[in-house]
């Protein structure tokens, strides 16, 4: 049995709904026609880049997408990541683990109550940007608009709810996620990364993101407020 059979099979004896395709054009016309809460995208494809698929679904969709690879060199899950994947698991892997995967990318809790109002308005101001969390972007005063994945945005969220705040590797798994070791703490590092050229790109660099080594991250957006007035909300 093929690993999408078998997929298919193990997801569905769970409960989930599951549509499964073998080319680009299956998976967009899949997500056209039902947005899907999920996605495992297998990045070894037989005649198509796994990667190109992830761009194509990440430009159509803000569903969480988990990468199953057999792939050995960092590099190329740091692309997919790059990318705008959530997670990724390596082949051989065990189904109880992906499942575990699935469950905690799933539970990352709903924005807060009260944001819905805000779409219509202005957002989160700092530095450069608006954040509008319900619309998955950043808006810069130059025009620009930088568009997030479902992880940057609960990440960026969580960083301002935090501001000035230092955040291991560790509390913000355990918040993002709801559970302790639901992803390894690399996966937060180049989401970080990730996070941070996006912010990068309002303009000017914008040193609002810091890390402290071997401890963590604190975000600091009052650094970079014109005039250096404090974050407004």
């Amino acid at each position: 049995m093929d690993i999408r059979s078998l997929l298919t099979r193990f997801l569905s004896h769970r409960g989930y709904h599951v549509a499964s395709a073998m080319t680009a054009a299956e998976v967009l016309a899949i997500i056209a026609l039902r947005p899907p809460d999920i996605v495992l995208l297998d990045l070894m494809l037989p005649r198509e880049s796994g990667h190109d698929i992830c761009r194509m679904i990440r430009d159509r969709s803000a569903a969480p997408i988990i990468m199953v690879t057999a792939l050995a060199d960092v590099r190329e899950r740091i692309a997919g990541l790059d990318l705008g994947a959530d997670d990724y698991i390596s082949k051989p892997f065990d189904l109880e683990e992906l499942a575990a995967r699935m469950r905690a990318v799933l539970r990352r809790p709903p924005l807060p109550a009260g944001h819905a109002a805000r779409e219509a308005g202005q957002g989160y101001r700092f530095g450069n940007w608006i954040f509008t969390p319900e619309k998955r972007a950043l808006y810069s005063t130059e025009g620009v608009r930088m568009t997030l994945t479902g992880a940057e945005t609960d990440l960026l969220l969580l960083l301002w709810n935090h501001a000035g705040m230092l955040l291991g590797r560790e509390r913000i798994i355990e918040l993002l996620y709801n559970s302790p070791g639901a992803v390894e703490e690399r996966t937060i590092d180049l989401l970080v990364s990730r996070l941070r050229r996006k912010l990068a790109h309002g303009g000017r660099q914008l040193e609002m993101l810091r890390t402290v080594r071997g401890d963590g991250y604190i975000f600091d957006p009052g650094m970079t407020g014109p005039d250096g007035e404090a974050p407004q909300r």
